[in-house]
């Protein structure tokens, strides 16, 4: 069912013009913008094509792009899904495998997340060398998986090191402040206590969000490179926390988001 749910996604997209994207690029909560970088060819809506889900977060756009960036074909998610949407984990990783179908050979993601590292700061980029799952669920955890793939995967290394390194020498080039770490998934959609944000600096957290971690481990499933990055639009330190501005979220991200489509463009080109 799961397989021929897949096809009959592929095939409606494969005839809006759809073929043979190099890239595949998810766009997080505020980071729509990347689109407008694209020489598009078509966009369609995710309440067009068969099997997607929709997407019900307000900062996201709802469509899947294909055009040229860098001189390259790309597909692009605006918009992800979320457990806390009421989504299964299939549905949240929904978009990953169909992106894999079309034939990207890369994948980047990038998303809105808290700082937990007191170093870091708002407007900060982070890059995702690792992650910690904490959704309470796999999307691998499914009858059938075995069909897709390895059903016991290898988690040592979830993010390109090839793409974690290009990313790291484009933005010395650019001069981009680029930091590193752990990225910590939840399954939200409340934020987190003080006591929460104490655990996780426990866990030696740098950042927390509520996505990425099951579009990662699915990537990993399917032998998909991928990379990474968090713009860091708040930050949890839980000895001076301040209440959150969920507007005020989104706005951080928009002002940093011009250094991640920077970052993107380059690193497209290079591939």
């Amino acid at each position: 069912m799961k397989k021929q749910q897949l096809q009959e996604t592929l095939s409606y997209l494969q005839s809006k013009g759809i073929t043979a994207p190099q890239v595949g690029i998810v766009l997080g909560t505020g980071l729509g913008k990347l689109i407008q970088e694209l020489t598009i060819i078509c966009e369609v809506s995710y309440a067009e094509i068969p099997h997607f889900p929709t997407a019900t977060v307000e900062s996201h756009a709802g469509k899947l792009v294909y055009g040229i960036l860098s001189g390259k074909k790309v597909v692009v998610m605006a918009g992800r899904f979320h457990r806390y949407e009421g989504y299964n984990l299939w549905e949240v990783t929904y978009g990953i495998r169909t992106l894999h179908a079309l034939g990207i050979q890369n994948l980047l993601l990038s998303n809105a997340a808290g700082a937990i590292n007191t170093q870091f700061k708002k407007g900060d980029l982070m890059l995702i060398d690792d992650h910690i799952n904490l959704q309470g669920g796999s999307p691998l955890a499914f009858k059938g998986v075995g069909n897709f793939g390895e059903i016991f995967v290898d988690m040592l290394a979830p993010y390109s090191k090839k793409l974690n390194d290009l990313l790291k020498e484009i933005a010395q080039e650019q001069q981009c402040s680029l930091q590193e770490g752990v990225y910590a998934s939840v399954l939200g959609p409340q934020l987190e206590t003080r006591a929460e944000y104490r655990m996780l600096q426990l866990l030696e957290v740098d950042a927390v969000g509520m996505s990425t971690v099951p579009e990662v481990i699915v990537a990993k499933h399917l032998n998909l490179p991928c990379a990474a990055v968090s713009v860091l639009t708040d930050e949890c330190d839980p000895t001076n926390l301040q209440p959150v501005n969920i507007q005020e979220i989104i706005a951080v991200a928009e002002k940093a988001e011009p250094k991640m489509i920077a970052l993107f463009k380059s690193l497209v080109a290079r591939l």
